[in-house]
């Protein structure tokens, strides 16, 4: 899974991601792994959301 963001995420603001990768692309930043379902995702989006992140896009990444 890659979620990509409207944002740079702070070294402690990736670390409430702890089983994505957090790649920085000025301006943005995405996120890879694997998540086990659809309400992982779900909780996911909702933590950034709440965190006032905006998600540009979220992509499957076949095996």
């Amino acid at each position: 899974m890659l979620i990509r963001v409207d944002s740079e995420l702070s070294d402690e603001l990736s670390g409430a991601f702890p089983h994505l990768v957090a790649r920085t692309h000025p301006p943005s930043t995405t996120l890879t792994g694997e998540l086990t379902d659809q309400e992982e995702l779900q909780g996911v989006l909702n933590l950034l959301n709440s965190l006032g992140i905006g998600v540009v896009e979220v992509v499957t990444i076949p095996d």
